[in-house]
């Protein structure tokens, strides 16, 4: 476990994502594969992970995504270097690999995040914004589970975005 991200954070941070009607998953890095491959619904499409060691190459899905691949898949997976434990969020970085897209077209988002990378709270989370920001990264979506709306009365879910949405933790093998 990294010194910055305990135990507890991690279980907020699924208390909180199962709250939003999202789930989660814990696995340690050499179980990240078979864990992804369980979650993903094919067609599906893809942005490479933003980390070393991890990556979707050998995933069922389709990596830099035409439009019309986008529209047809039912699972988009991303990475996220940025999850907020007590609001159940992760933040989905602009890349030229298409992120925003792959997460916001099919209908079931799966996001992939390191334990490391979870912070606390909102406050926690503003200095790594606030790094992002420096380097020159300025664009997030920050998402808390599946996309809904109450604009026309009752609660829909999936309007504006993914229906389902599913984290993987990825943990530090020790």
């Amino acid at each position: 476990m990294n010194a910055n991200t305990s135990t507890e954070t991690i279980r907020e941070f699924q208390r909180s994502l199962s709250q939003l009607n999202a789930s989660s998953t814990v696995v340690p890095s050499d179980e990240f594969e078979s864990e992804l491959a369980d979650r993903i619904e094919i067609p599906a499409v893809g942005a490479e992970l933003p980390f070393d060691g991890l990556s979707l190459s050998d995933a069922p899905v389709t990596l830099d995504p035409s439009p019309a691949q986008l529209r047809e898949a039912v699972t988009g997976v991303t990475g996220s270097r940025l999850g907020i434990a007590s609001l159940g969020t992760v933040a989905v970085e602009s890349r030229p690999e298409g992120d925003e897209f792959v997460a916001l077209y099919p209908e079931q988002h799966v996001v992939v995040v390191r334990e490391r990378d979870i912070r606390a709270d909102l406050s926690d989370a503003f200095g790594w914004i606030r790094s992002e920001f420096e380097a020159g990264r300025q664009s997030f979506i920050l998402a808390t589970g599946p996309s809904s709306t109450g604009d026309m009365g009752e609660l829909v879910q999936g309007v504006h975005g993914p229906e389902h949405v599913h984290i993987v933790i990825v943990t530090d093998n020790e």
